[in-house]
């Protein structure tokens, strides 16, 4: 491989011993994923006309978005019938496969299950906390550029597991193509219903409820700008999971994995779309070079070339950083969506690394297995609020209630207090509240 061949991937080459590296890391991490005033414009109307017009606003938006010729809800219907015989007729190896990422990730979840609590004081007073789950949830699965049978086991499966009542499915099928993975996945799932609808007009029908929709607690889900759009603004009517970015991967190497391994876990995350982001940090600079030589050999042979040379073009990365420490550092600005240790000693890191939505651990562990069946969640927070945000799990989808039980001498002895605080705060009905139960 000449160095003019090499020349043709375009990256950005960032050394953190340069004086503009700041600057530059920052450029490439910025991301506004908020809608512009004519995308809001039209994700308000369409909510508007799903309110007021109910199953009719579906029906006429499918006919016009999505290629369809429906006169009716029932058409945009599909029952657990339904969704059972397209699992029954798949492939042995797909239904295979399918059952056994299900599982997993089933099992997974199962262990994330709070549980309701509650301890006696001195005094016989009780207090505790109760966990119920969410009577409805709403999974948006994406059905337009590709399907996602592993969306559907991601965002179904922790609401099965949490104990949600009814599970109501959205995906938008354009031409009217149903796509059997995706169908078969929602059936593996426990998915109740399914609604062949997509876009603004499927998370409004979602949050408002139709003739034929139900009303849902909660929207999980990826989707396009119209639907995160729609989904920041039914959030109170109804709760969100996240507004999901384009996908990230950012991969440390202390210079001793195989540069092709490398090179595919970054096209991996690259060819999502072209406003993914890969990135790749080393303190060993021959390392990053023959990872760089890697990917300008490869890049050639995949299926979506042109998707990942504009991704790596325009957010693509390979970082060269001092050490193992400066490296750490790297990790928690970023806070990155998925985080590849593929390290000797991965575990030497994990105490010291607070910022990450999922961490892949050492050579062998690629990030496309968290995607399909390793076991945790795939949803994972995106452009840095991993800061802030964790995977969507069973707890996504479950409240939490306080409770308070005194006993008569507990309600005594707490009164007095509650009666010194609410005089300090002028609020005497709060204080005589609490004063009559006082024991004389």
């Amino acid at each position: 491989m000449t160095d003019s061949a090499i020349r043709e991937l375009e990256i950005s080459r960032l050394s953190t011993q340069e004086k503009d590296f700041d600057t530059r890391l920052e450029a490439l991490l910025a991301w506004e994923g908020v809608s512009d005033s004519a995308v809001q414009q039209r994700v308000d109307e369409i909510i508007a006309a799903v309110k007021a017009r109910g199953d009719a606003a579906l029906v006429d938006y499918s006919n016009r978005f999505d290629r369809m010729s429906v006169s009716s809800m029932t058409e945009l219907t599909l029952g657990p019938e339904r969704l059972r015989e397209a699992f029954d007729n798949l492939p042995r190896e797909q239904r295979d496969a399918l059952a056994a990422a299900a599982e997993r990730i089933r099992t997974y979840h199962q262990r994330q299950k709070p549980e309701s609590w509650h301890y006696t004081e001195a005094d016989g007073s009780v207090l505790g906390q109760q966990v119920t789950p969410l009577d409805r949830a709403g999974i948006y699965v994406p059905g337009g550029k590709a399907a996602y049978p592993s969306s559907v086991l991601m965002n179904a499966i922790p609401a099965h597991v949490a104990g949600v009542r009814e599970i109501v499915m959205v995906v938008p099928t354009p031409d009217g193509v149903l796509n059997e993975l995706v169908l078969a996945a929602a059936h593996l799932a426990g998915v109740d219903h399914v609604f062949t609808i997509g876009g603004a007009q499927a998370v409004a029908a979602l949050a408002y409820g139709t003739e034929t929709v139900p009303r849902v607690d909660k929207v999980v889900g990826p989707g396009n700008i119209y639907v995160a759009t729609a989904k920041r603004a039914v959030f109170g009517q109804v709760g969100i999971d996240m507004i999901a970015g384009p996908s990230e991967i950012l991969v440390v190497s202390d210079g001793e994995t195989d540069p092709e391994w490398l090179a595919m876990d970054l096209f991996s995350q690259a060819e999502h779309d072209e406003d993914a982001q890969a990135m790749l940090v080393s303190w060993n600079a021959k390392h990053l070079a023959a990872v760089e030589a890697a990917m300008a050999r490869l890049l050639p042979t995949m299926e979506r070339e042109a998707i990942i040379r504009t991704s790596l073009r325009e957010r693509g990365a390979l970082i060269l950083c001092d050490d193992r420490n400066e490296a750490v550092t790297l990790i928690n600005r970023i806070a990155p969506e998925h985080l590849e240790l593929s390290l000797e000693d991965p575990g030497s890191l994990l105490p010291e690394i607070r910022h990450a939505g999922a961490i892949f651990m050492g050579r062998y562990t690629a990030e496309a297995l968290g995607d399909y069946c390793a076991g945790p969640n795939h949803v994972l927070p995106t452009s840095g609020t991993a800061r802030f945000s964790s995977p969507l799990g069973v707890y996504d989808f479950q409240k939490r209630s306080s409770i308070i039980h005194c006993s008569p001498e507990g309600a005594s002895s707490l009164g007095e207090t509650a009666s010194v605080l609410a005089r300090g705060e002028s609020l005497t009905a709060h204080a005589r509240s609490a004063e009559y139960r006082l024991r004389k």
